[in-house]
């Protein structure tokens, strides 16, 4: 079961950017702009993380925090304070409030990614799986380790990257800019056709013996995990 995220942030663009990096790491994501609407979503049924910005319309972010900390059902919810207050008593107070980790803008995309998987492993470890399966392939995310019905697969960093960014997501077509900045990160230049040299490394790696070749190309679009290798036994 993927960790469920509500995002409650009124810049479109930020949050636009949050929920593509959080659907690209697996995770389910719903958003919403304002904070009185924020609490009726999580009274009608609770995520499992939330990204809280601070200045909010409706009520405010800290109001909110406030609110979820003192009702029984969502005490123990975490959440992730984003804001453009920096300074230290600022950080406390929202601390104190009740957050679990705070995050000043602007921050670091691959931090706050971070942030949340590790507040998640502490909350919920069940969320946060170690391994991924898919058909007969297993990938380790911790040991960086890959195998195909029982045999090790030898792939170097970014091939095991971009494996474990399309296991995540079997059946989703990732467009290969979409690939870049997943697996490079937006930070870093590198050409589309890239992507297509270490698609092809990684196919050559882990569909040794004519074994079947789980990545599905889509003309004119870009790559897939498939689902129907996903989900075969």
């Amino acid at each position: 079961m993927n960790a469920k995220v509500l995002i409650v942030e009124d810049e479109e663009p930020l949050t636009l950017l949050i929920r593509y990096n959080l659907e690209s790491e697996g995770y389910d994501v719903e958003a919403v702009a304002r904070g009185d609407e924020a609490e009726t979503r999580i009274r009608e049924g609770a995520p499992d993380l939330v990204l809280l910005d601070w200045m909010l319309p409706g009520i405010s972010g800290i109001e909110l925090c406030r609110r979820i900390r003192s009702r029984p059902e969502t005490t123990a919810l975490p959440v992730i304070m984003l804001t453009a207050r920096g300074e230290e008593t600022e950080r406390i107070r929202g601390l104190a409030t009740g957050a679990d980790d705070y995050v000043v803008k602007p921050f670091s995309i691959p931090e706050l990614m971070a942030r949340v998987k590790a507040l998640l492993r502490r909350a919920k470890p069940e969320l946060i799986a170690t391994v991924l399966h898919a058909g007969d392939i297993e990938l380790n995310r911790d040991t960086h380790r890959v195998r195909r019905a029982g045999r090790e697969i030898h792939l170097g960093p970014t091939e095991f990257r971009l494996l474990e960014f399309l296991m995540q997501s079997p059946g989703r077509v990732f467009t290969r800019e979409q690939l870049l900045d997943g697996v490079w990160g937006r930070d870093v230049y590198v050409d589309e056709r890239t992507v297509d040299v270490h698609v092809g490394r990684l196919r050559k790696a882990i569909n040794r013996g004519r074994k079947a070749d789980p990545i599905r190309t889509v003309r004119g679009a870009g790559y897939a995990f498939n689902e129907q290798f996903a989900t075969a036994n």
